[in-house]
């Protein structure tokens, strides 16, 4: 019974997130610059929450088109842990 006190007292505890601007590029599309963005991100941050995309551009090199997803991410701040 105490552990489930303890338990739900734990969840009990408002999270705190962080929020950081990540570019995503893509030679195919605008959707795959931001799965791009979100996999490498992935890579370093745990508990990524929410991609918001911001912005969405085309960058022109030569004839060549460079989609890329200007994102917001937010993730589950933890402090020193």
């Amino acid at each position: 019974m105490a552990k489930a006190k303890a338990a739900k007292k734990k969840a009990s505890v408002p999270a705190v997130y962080r929020l950081i601007d990540v570019v995503g590029t893509s030679s195919v599309s605008w959707a795959d610059a931001a799965k791009n963005a979100i996999s490498a991100a992935q890579k370093s941050l745990r508990d990524l929450r929410v991609a918001e995309v911001d912005t969405l551009d085309v960058k022109v090199e030569g004839s060549k088109l460079i989609y890329r997803a200007k994102m917001k991410l937010s993730f589950k701040y933890h402090g020193d842990d």
